[in-house]
Protein backbone atom coordinates (compact mmCIF):
# COMPACT_ATOMS: atom_id res chain seq x y z
CA UNK A 1 0.00 0.00 0.00
CA UNK A 2 1.37 3.83 -1.05
CA UNK A 3 0.55 5.13 2.47
CA UNK A 4 1.42 8.41 2.04
CA UNK A 5 -0.44 11.90 1.35
CA UNK A 6 0.05 13.84 -1.88
CA UNK A 7 2.29 16.28 -1.19
CA UNK A 8 -0.39 19.18 -1.62
CA UNK A 9 -2.16 17.58 0.87
CA UNK A 10 0.36 17.21 2.97
CA UNK A 11 1.55 20.64 3.20
CA UNK A 12 -1.71 22.13 3.25
CA UNK A 13 -2.00 19.47 6.45
CA UNK A 14 1.27 21.05 7.65
CA UNK A 15 0.51 24.74 7.43
CA UNK A 16 -3.52 23.43 9.03
CA UNK A 17 -1.52 22.75 11.96
CA UNK A 18 0.86 25.26 11.81
CA UNK A 19 4.35 23.96 10.92
CA UNK A 20 6.91 27.31 9.10
CA UNK A 21 6.45 27.72 6.09
CA UNK A 22 8.85 27.59 3.55
CA UNK A 23 8.09 30.32 1.14
CA UNK A 24 8.99 33.02 2.73
CA UNK A 25 9.76 36.23 0.17
CA UNK A 26 11.95 39.29 0.77
CA UNK A 27 8.27 41.17 1.02
CA UNK A 28 7.05 39.08 3.37
CA UNK A 29 10.25 39.17 6.01
CA UNK A 30 9.72 42.34 6.01
CA UNK A 31 5.87 42.75 6.93
CA UNK A 32 4.50 41.92 10.45
CA UNK A 33 2.39 39.14 11.28
CA UNK A 34 -1.47 39.28 11.03
CA UNK A 35 -3.20 40.88 13.99
CA UNK A 36 -6.64 39.69 14.58
CA UNK A 37 -9.25 42.47 16.11
CA UNK A 38 -12.33 41.25 16.66
CA UNK A 39 -14.85 37.97 15.77
CA UNK A 40 -18.30 38.27 14.40
CA UNK A 41 -21.20 36.07 13.19
CA UNK A 42 -22.54 35.77 9.50
CA UNK A 43 -24.66 37.53 9.68
CA UNK A 44 -24.32 39.02 12.48
CA UNK A 45 -28.51 38.91 13.26
CA UNK A 46 -28.12 35.08 13.94
CA UNK A 47 -30.15 34.21 17.05
CA UNK A 48 -27.47 32.35 18.56
CA UNK A 49 -25.43 35.21 18.21
CA UNK A 50 -26.99 37.84 20.59
CA UNK A 51 -25.18 36.95 24.11
CA UNK A 52 -21.76 36.19 22.10
CA UNK A 53 -19.78 34.76 19.05
CA UNK A 54 -21.82 31.00 18.79
CA UNK A 55 -21.91 29.19 15.59
CA UNK A 56 -21.98 25.78 14.20
CA UNK A 57 -19.95 23.82 12.53
CA UNK A 58 -20.58 25.10 8.74
CA UNK A 59 -20.81 28.58 9.26
CA UNK A 60 -19.59 31.67 8.61
CA UNK A 61 -17.10 33.73 10.78
CA UNK A 62 -16.10 37.28 10.10
CA UNK A 63 -12.16 38.12 11.08
CA UNK A 64 -11.49 41.90 11.24
CA UNK A 65 -8.01 42.74 11.96
CA UNK A 66 -4.53 43.68 9.90
CA UNK A 67 -2.46 42.29 7.52
CA UNK A 68 -4.50 39.69 5.81
CA UNK A 69 -4.67 38.35 2.47
CA UNK A 70 -7.08 36.06 0.55
CA UNK A 71 -5.85 32.42 0.87
CA UNK A 72 -4.47 32.67 4.37
CA UNK A 73 -4.74 30.23 7.29
CA UNK A 74 -7.38 30.20 9.58
CA UNK A 75 -6.49 27.89 12.54
CA UNK A 76 -9.46 26.45 15.12
CA UNK A 77 -7.89 25.08 17.78
CA UNK A 78 -9.12 23.18 21.37
CA UNK A 79 -7.81 21.02 23.52
CA UNK A 80 -7.96 17.75 21.31
CA UNK A 81 -6.84 18.95 18.19
CA UNK A 82 -6.97 21.76 15.45
CA UNK A 83 -8.25 22.20 11.42
CA UNK A 84 -7.95 24.60 9.79
CA UNK A 85 -9.61 26.61 6.40
CA UNK A 86 -8.82 29.58 4.14
CA UNK A 87 -9.46 32.99 4.62
CA UNK A 88 -11.95 34.12 2.46
CA UNK A 89 -13.35 37.83 0.90
CA UNK A 90 -17.15 38.54 0.86
CA UNK A 91 -19.15 41.20 1.00
CA UNK A 92 -19.16 40.57 4.17
CA UNK A 93 -15.55 41.40 4.60
CA UNK A 94 -12.93 38.75 5.95
CA UNK A 95 -14.63 35.54 6.59
CA UNK A 96 -13.96 31.78 7.29
CA UNK A 97 -16.18 28.53 7.48
CA UNK A 98 -15.89 26.66 10.73
CA UNK A 99 -14.65 23.58 9.61
CA UNK A 100 -16.18 20.48 9.41
CA UNK A 101 -15.23 18.03 12.13
CA UNK A 102 -14.47 20.88 14.58
CA UNK A 103 -15.71 20.02 18.15
CA UNK A 104 -17.99 21.91 20.54
CA UNK A 105 -17.29 24.45 23.05
CA UNK A 106 -14.53 27.26 23.28
CA UNK A 107 -12.24 27.81 20.00
CA UNK A 108 -9.16 29.37 19.66
CA UNK A 109 -8.36 31.04 16.38
CA UNK A 110 -5.59 32.01 14.91
CA UNK A 111 -4.43 33.35 11.22
CA UNK A 112 -1.39 32.52 9.54
CA UNK A 113 0.73 33.99 6.49
CA UNK A 114 2.49 31.62 4.12
CA UNK A 115 6.00 32.97 6.00
CA UNK A 116 4.62 30.45 9.19
CA UNK A 117 3.84 33.48 11.24
CA UNK A 118 0.46 33.56 13.64
CA UNK A 119 -1.80 36.07 14.69
CA UNK A 120 -2.87 36.50 18.13
CA UNK A 121 -5.88 34.32 19.35
CA UNK A 122 -9.13 34.99 19.79
CA UNK A 123 -11.91 32.72 20.70
CA UNK A 124 -15.61 31.80 20.03
CA UNK A 125 -17.87 29.10 21.00
CA UNK A 126 -19.02 26.15 18.27
CA UNK A 127 -22.50 24.83 19.50
CA UNK A 128 -24.31 21.89 18.22
CA UNK A 129 -26.72 22.02 15.59
CA UNK A 130 -30.62 22.69 16.02
CA UNK A 131 -32.27 19.11 15.76
CA UNK A 132 -33.44 18.03 12.58
CA UNK A 133 -36.18 15.47 11.69
CA UNK A 134 -34.18 12.37 10.68
CA UNK A 135 -31.24 12.70 13.68
CA UNK A 136 -27.49 12.66 12.25
CA UNK A 137 -25.80 9.63 11.41
CA UNK A 138 -22.16 9.46 11.35
CA UNK A 139 -22.48 6.81 7.84
CA UNK A 140 -19.94 4.89 10.51
CA UNK A 141 -23.11 2.38 11.17
CA UNK A 142 -25.45 0.84 9.24
CA UNK A 143 -25.32 -2.24 7.10
CA UNK A 144 -21.46 -3.03 6.88
CA UNK A 145 -20.45 -6.53 5.74
CA UNK A 146 -19.85 -8.73 8.72
CA UNK A 147 -16.19 -9.77 7.16
CA UNK A 148 -15.57 -6.03 7.53
CA UNK A 149 -16.91 -6.21 11.54
CA UNK A 150 -14.39 -6.60 14.53
CA UNK A 151 -10.79 -6.00 14.02
CA UNK A 152 -8.62 -6.23 11.75
CA UNK A 153 -4.55 -6.11 10.50
CA UNK A 154 -3.39 -5.43 7.12
CA UNK A 155 -0.70 -7.26 5.78
CA UNK A 156 2.10 -6.12 2.92
CA UNK A 157 4.13 -8.66 2.59
CA UNK A 158 3.83 -12.28 4.08
CA UNK A 159 7.03 -13.15 4.83
CA UNK A 160 7.71 -10.44 6.79
CA UNK A 161 5.03 -10.64 9.18
CA UNK A 162 5.77 -13.24 11.87
CA UNK A 163 8.12 -14.85 9.05
CA UNK A 164 5.09 -15.67 6.76
CA UNK A 165 4.38 -18.36 9.59
CA UNK A 166 0.54 -18.89 9.69
CA UNK A 167 0.05 -20.67 13.02
CA UNK A 168 2.26 -17.16 14.43
CA UNK A 169 0.07 -14.95 12.65
CA UNK A 170 -3.18 -16.53 13.22
CA UNK A 171 -1.87 -16.86 17.59
CA UNK A 172 -1.27 -13.11 17.55
CA UNK A 173 -4.10 -12.02 15.28
CA UNK A 174 -6.44 -13.86 18.00
CA UNK A 175 -4.54 -12.54 21.16
CA UNK A 176 -5.62 -9.09 20.06
CA UNK A 177 -9.39 -10.33 19.16
CA UNK A 178 -8.92 -10.02 15.62
CA UNK A 179 -11.09 -11.81 13.18
CA UNK A 180 -9.53 -10.44 9.53
CA UNK A 181 -6.09 -10.07 7.74
CA UNK A 182 -5.83 -7.75 4.41
CA UNK A 183 -3.29 -8.87 2.56
CA UNK A 184 -1.90 -7.82 -0.66
CA UNK A 185 -2.93 -9.66 -3.68
CA UNK A 186 -2.51 -7.09 -6.72
CA UNK A 187 -0.90 -4.55 -8.12
CA UNK A 188 -2.34 -2.84 -10.51
CA UNK A 189 -3.23 -5.84 -13.39
CA UNK A 190 -0.87 -7.95 -11.71
CA UNK A 191 -1.41 -10.29 -9.03
CA UNK A 192 1.00 -11.22 -6.08
CA UNK A 193 2.18 -14.84 -5.59
CA UNK A 194 2.11 -14.65 -2.15
CA UNK A 195 -1.97 -14.88 -2.39
CA UNK A 196 -2.75 -18.49 -3.16
CA UNK A 197 -5.20 -20.69 -2.36
CA UNK A 198 -2.68 -22.41 0.24
CA UNK A 199 -2.42 -19.54 2.08
CA UNK A 200 -5.95 -18.26 2.37
CA UNK A 201 -6.71 -22.03 3.22
CA UNK A 202 -4.67 -22.33 5.49
CA UNK A 203 -5.32 -18.84 7.73
CA UNK A 204 -9.44 -19.71 7.34
CA UNK A 205 -8.22 -23.42 8.78
CA UNK A 206 -7.26 -21.47 11.53
CA UNK A 207 -9.91 -18.76 12.19
CA UNK A 208 -9.32 -16.05 10.27
CA UNK A 209 -10.91 -14.57 7.49
CA UNK A 210 -8.88 -13.73 4.63
CA UNK A 211 -9.74 -10.22 2.60
CA UNK A 212 -7.11 -9.33 -0.29
CA UNK A 213 -6.35 -5.91 -1.57
CA UNK A 214 -5.22 -4.51 -4.49
CA UNK A 215 -3.36 -0.61 -5.45
CA UNK A 216 -5.03 0.37 -8.18
CA UNK A 217 -3.39 3.13 -11.29
CA UNK A 218 -6.36 3.21 -13.38
CA UNK A 219 -3.82 3.21 -16.01
CA UNK A 220 -5.99 -0.33 -17.57
CA UNK A 221 -8.71 -0.96 -15.29
CA UNK A 222 -10.16 -4.35 -17.37
CA UNK A 223 -6.53 -5.87 -16.16
CA UNK A 224 -6.79 -4.43 -13.13
CA UNK A 225 -9.95 -5.43 -12.44
CA UNK A 226 -9.17 -9.33 -13.94
CA UNK A 227 -6.84 -9.10 -11.16
CA UNK A 228 -8.78 -8.23 -8.60
CA UNK A 229 -11.48 -11.11 -9.13
CA UNK A 230 -8.28 -13.29 -9.10
CA UNK A 231 -8.83 -12.90 -4.86
CA UNK A 232 -11.89 -14.35 -4.68
CA UNK A 233 -11.22 -17.27 -7.46
CA UNK A 234 -8.45 -17.86 -4.52
CA UNK A 235 -11.02 -18.28 -1.76
CA UNK A 236 -10.93 -14.44 0.00
CA UNK A 237 -13.68 -13.81 1.64
CA UNK A 238 -13.46 -10.51 0.95
CA UNK A 239 -11.86 -7.57 -1.26
CA UNK A 240 -9.98 -4.15 -0.67
CA UNK A 241 -9.51 -1.53 -3.48
CA UNK A 242 -6.58 0.70 -2.80
CA UNK A 243 -7.08 4.01 -4.98
CA UNK A 244 -5.23 7.03 -4.39
CA UNK A 245 -3.14 9.87 -5.98
CA UNK A 246 -2.80 7.93 -9.24
CA UNK A 247 -6.69 7.46 -9.11
CA UNK A 248 -7.19 11.76 -9.16
CA UNK A 249 -9.30 12.57 -12.46
CA UNK A 250 -10.02 9.14 -13.76
CA UNK A 251 -13.45 8.19 -13.32
CA UNK A 252 -13.81 6.38 -16.94
CA UNK A 253 -11.19 3.99 -15.34
CA UNK A 254 -13.17 3.66 -12.07
CA UNK A 255 -16.07 3.27 -13.44
CA UNK A 256 -14.81 0.85 -16.17
CA UNK A 257 -12.87 -1.14 -13.40
CA UNK A 258 -16.14 -1.14 -10.43
CA UNK A 259 -18.33 -2.46 -13.78
CA UNK A 260 -16.23 -4.93 -14.72
CA UNK A 261 -15.03 -6.43 -10.69
CA UNK A 262 -18.12 -6.58 -9.93
CA UNK A 263 -19.42 -8.47 -13.04
CA UNK A 264 -16.74 -10.96 -12.20
CA UNK A 265 -17.23 -11.11 -8.32
CA UNK A 266 -21.23 -10.95 -8.33
CA UNK A 267 -23.09 -7.80 -6.88
CA UNK A 268 -23.78 -9.45 -3.16
CA UNK A 269 -19.43 -10.42 -2.89
CA UNK A 270 -18.24 -7.82 -0.14
CA UNK A 271 -15.85 -5.41 -1.89
CA UNK A 272 -14.02 -2.02 0.15
CA UNK A 273 -12.80 0.84 -0.67
CA UNK A 274 -9.63 2.83 1.56
CA UNK A 275 -7.93 5.68 0.00
CA UNK A 276 -7.37 9.41 1.60
CA UNK A 277 -9.42 10.38 4.68
CA UNK A 278 -10.10 13.65 3.28
CA UNK A 279 -12.19 13.76 0.63
CA UNK A 280 -11.94 17.72 0.45
CA UNK A 281 -8.40 17.33 -0.34
CA UNK A 282 -8.56 15.31 -2.91
CA UNK A 283 -12.04 16.47 -5.27
CA UNK A 284 -10.98 14.91 -8.30
CA UNK A 285 -10.54 11.33 -7.00
CA UNK A 286 -13.92 9.19 -7.93
CA UNK A 287 -15.28 8.58 -4.31
CA UNK A 288 -18.58 8.66 -5.78
CA UNK A 289 -18.12 6.26 -8.31
CA UNK A 290 -15.96 3.33 -5.91
CA UNK A 291 -18.44 4.07 -3.23
CA UNK A 292 -21.99 4.45 -5.30
CA UNK A 293 -24.41 1.94 -6.36
CA UNK A 294 -22.96 -1.42 -7.40
CA UNK A 295 -19.21 -0.28 -5.64
CA UNK A 296 -18.22 -0.97 -2.46
CA UNK A 297 -19.97 -1.81 0.69
CA UNK A 298 -17.51 -0.56 3.11
CA UNK A 299 -15.31 2.69 3.23
CA UNK A 300 -11.54 2.10 4.98
CA UNK A 301 -10.32 5.24 4.77
CA UNK A 302 -7.12 6.09 6.08
CA UNK A 303 -6.69 7.82 9.08
CA UNK A 304 -3.11 8.18 9.59
CA UNK A 305 -3.23 11.27 12.28
CA UNK A 306 0.66 11.09 12.01
CA UNK A 307 1.35 11.25 8.62
CA UNK A 308 -1.56 13.85 8.45
CA UNK A 309 -0.17 16.30 10.92
CA UNK A 310 -3.18 15.87 13.24
CA UNK A 311 -4.26 14.53 16.53
CA UNK A 312 -6.35 11.28 16.56
CA UNK A 313 -9.28 13.43 17.23
CA UNK A 314 -9.54 15.75 14.64
CA UNK A 315 -8.17 13.96 12.11
CA UNK A 316 -11.64 11.35 12.98
CA UNK A 317 -13.53 14.25 13.53
CA UNK A 318 -13.19 15.51 9.80
CA UNK A 319 -12.90 12.50 8.37
CA UNK A 320 -16.53 11.15 9.50
CA UNK A 321 -17.75 14.36 8.12
CA UNK A 322 -15.85 13.91 5.08
CA UNK A 323 -16.76 10.79 4.31
CA UNK A 324 -20.56 10.15 5.79
CA UNK A 325 -22.18 11.67 2.28
CA UNK A 326 -21.84 9.12 0.74
CA UNK A 327 -23.52 6.16 3.07
CA UNK A 328 -21.20 3.60 2.71
CA UNK A 329 -20.57 2.34 6.55
CA UNK A 330 -17.17 3.67 7.93
CA UNK A 331 -14.72 0.90 9.02
CA UNK A 332 -11.33 2.91 9.05
CA UNK A 333 -8.03 2.26 9.08
CA UNK A 334 -5.65 3.28 11.59
CA UNK A 335 -1.87 3.13 11.77
CA UNK A 336 0.43 1.23 13.85
CA UNK A 337 3.66 2.34 11.63
CA UNK A 338 6.18 5.38 12.30
CA UNK A 339 6.38 4.71 16.21
CA UNK A 340 2.14 6.13 16.43
CA UNK A 341 1.90 5.47 20.54
CA UNK A 342 0.35 3.39 22.15
CA UNK A 343 -2.02 5.79 23.85
CA UNK A 344 -3.01 6.89 20.11
CA UNK A 345 -3.92 3.86 19.26
CA UNK A 346 -6.25 3.63 21.95
CA UNK A 347 -7.21 7.13 21.99
CA UNK A 348 -8.48 6.03 18.15
CA UNK A 349 -10.00 2.47 19.52
CA UNK A 350 -11.89 5.05 21.94
CA UNK A 351 -13.71 7.63 19.26
CA UNK A 352 -14.32 5.44 16.60
CA UNK A 353 -16.25 3.10 19.32
CA UNK A 354 -18.25 6.49 20.04
CA UNK A 355 -18.61 7.36 16.58
CA UNK A 356 -20.61 4.40 16.10
CA UNK A 357 -17.67 2.04 13.74
CA UNK A 358 -18.72 -1.35 13.54
CA UNK A 359 -14.99 -2.28 12.69
CA UNK A 360 -11.46 -0.91 12.40
CA UNK A 361 -7.98 -2.38 11.28
CA UNK A 362 -4.62 -0.94 11.17
CA UNK A 363 -1.73 -0.57 8.54
CA UNK A 364 0.54 -2.44 9.28
CA UNK A 365 1.89 -5.98 10.54
CA UNK A 366 5.11 -6.13 9.69
CA UNK A 367 5.64 -2.38 11.45
CA UNK A 368 3.25 -3.13 14.50
CA UNK A 369 5.86 -3.43 17.77
CA UNK A 370 5.32 -5.64 20.51
CA UNK A 371 4.49 -2.66 22.62
CA UNK A 372 1.46 -1.56 20.00
CA UNK A 373 0.71 -5.48 19.85
CA UNK A 374 0.02 -5.32 23.81
CA UNK A 375 -1.86 -2.32 23.35
CA UNK A 376 -4.44 -3.70 20.93
CA UNK A 377 -5.70 -6.60 22.92
CA UNK A 378 -6.30 -3.53 26.27
CA UNK A 379 -10.38 -3.18 26.24
CA UNK A 380 -11.10 0.60 25.90
CA UNK A 381 -13.87 3.10 27.21
CA UNK A 382 -16.15 4.53 24.84
CA UNK A 383 -15.88 7.98 23.82
CA UNK A 384 -18.53 9.67 22.26
CA UNK A 385 -17.82 12.98 20.52
CA UNK A 386 -19.69 15.66 18.68
CA UNK A 387 -21.04 15.52 15.88
CA UNK A 388 -18.54 16.90 13.31
CA UNK A 389 -20.88 18.15 10.71
CA UNK A 390 -21.30 17.81 6.95
CA UNK A 391 -19.89 19.59 3.86
CA UNK A 392 -20.55 22.82 3.85
CA UNK A 393 -20.88 23.39 -0.10
CA UNK A 394 -22.00 26.67 -1.93
CA UNK A 395 -20.86 28.39 -4.96
CA UNK A 396 -17.25 28.22 -6.20
CA UNK A 397 -16.97 24.46 -4.51
CA UNK A 398 -15.73 22.27 -7.14
CA UNK A 399 -15.31 18.20 -6.85
CA UNK A 400 -16.29 14.64 -6.05
CA UNK A 401 -18.48 16.27 -3.20
CA UNK A 402 -20.38 18.44 -5.66
CA UNK A 403 -21.01 15.84 -8.27
CA UNK A 404 -22.71 13.76 -5.67
CA UNK A 405 -24.59 16.33 -4.71
CA UNK A 406 -25.58 17.04 -7.73
CA UNK A 407 -26.35 13.40 -8.82
CA UNK A 408 -28.63 13.71 -5.76
CA UNK A 409 -30.32 17.32 -7.06
CA UNK A 410 -30.42 15.60 -10.24
CA UNK A 411 -33.47 12.76 -8.78
CA UNK A 412 -34.94 15.48 -7.46
CA UNK A 413 -35.27 18.00 -10.64
CA UNK A 414 -33.73 15.91 -13.85
CA UNK A 415 -32.64 19.53 -15.57
CA UNK A 416 -29.97 19.35 -13.39
CA UNK A 417 -26.45 18.94 -14.74
CA UNK A 418 -24.81 15.78 -13.00
CA UNK A 419 -20.81 17.60 -12.93
CA UNK A 420 -19.08 18.66 -10.02
CA UNK A 421 -19.25 22.41 -10.18
CA UNK A 422 -21.14 24.58 -8.02
CA UNK A 423 -22.69 27.32 -9.69
CA UNK A 424 -24.72 29.79 -9.27
CA UNK A 425 -27.57 27.83 -10.89
CA UNK A 426 -26.61 25.08 -8.68
CA UNK A 427 -27.68 27.59 -5.94
CA UNK A 428 -31.03 28.00 -7.51
CA UNK A 429 -31.26 24.39 -7.28
CA UNK A 430 -30.46 23.38 -3.96
CA UNK A 431 -32.35 26.48 -2.95
CA UNK A 432 -36.10 24.89 -4.93
CA UNK A 433 -35.13 21.77 -3.38
CA UNK A 434 -34.83 23.49 0.03
CA UNK A 435 -38.20 25.27 -0.21
CA UNK A 436 -39.78 21.82 -1.36
CA UNK A 437 -38.73 20.03 1.50
CA UNK A 438 -39.88 22.59 4.30
CA UNK A 439 -36.22 23.92 4.80
CA UNK A 440 -34.34 26.85 4.93
CA UNK A 441 -34.02 28.05 1.50
CA UNK A 442 -29.74 29.51 1.99
CA UNK A 443 -28.61 27.83 -1.56
CA UNK A 444 -26.08 25.88 0.99
CA UNK A 445 -25.62 22.38 2.30
CA UNK A 446 -26.22 21.80 6.08
CA UNK A 447 -27.06 18.20 7.66
CA UNK A 448 -30.50 18.48 6.98
CA UNK A 449 -30.14 19.19 3.12
CA UNK A 450 -27.60 16.60 3.10
CA UNK A 451 -30.11 14.22 4.70
CA UNK A 452 -33.02 14.99 2.86
CA UNK A 453 -31.20 14.44 -0.47
CA UNK A 454 -29.34 11.63 0.54
CA UNK A 455 -32.78 9.67 0.77
CA UNK A 456 -33.03 9.83 -3.01
CA UNK A 457 -31.60 7.42 -5.72
CA UNK A 458 -28.71 9.37 -7.06
CA UNK A 459 -29.11 9.36 -10.87
CA UNK A 460 -25.33 8.69 -10.98
CA UNK A 461 -23.07 10.31 -14.05
CA UNK A 462 -21.77 8.52 -17.38
CA UNK A 463 -18.18 9.02 -17.72
CA UNK A 464 -18.03 6.53 -20.92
Amino acid sequence: MKRRFSLLALLVAAVAVGLPGVLTSGAEAKTKAPVLLKLRCVPASLKACKSGVHLTVGQQLQLSGHGFKRGMRVSFRWSKGALATKLAITKTGWTARVPTGTTTGKIAVTVMDSAGRRSNKLSFTVIAPQPVAKPATTTATGDLPAVFAGNGMWIWYVNKSEGGDLAKIAAQAKAADMDTVYVKSADGGGTWSQFTPALVAGLHALGLKVCGWQFVYGTNPTAEASAAAASQIAGADCFVIDAEGAYEGKYKSAQTYMTALRAAVGPDFPIGLTSFPYVSYHPKLPYSVFLGPGGAQANLPQDYWKDIGGTVDAVSAKTVADNRIYGTPIAPLGQTYSGASTSDLARFRSIWAGYGAKGLSWWDWQETTSAQWASLQQPQPTVVPADPGWPALSKGNAGDQVLWLKEHLAAADPSVPVDDQFTAATTKSVMAFQTARGLPATGETDAATWQALLTLAPVMADFS
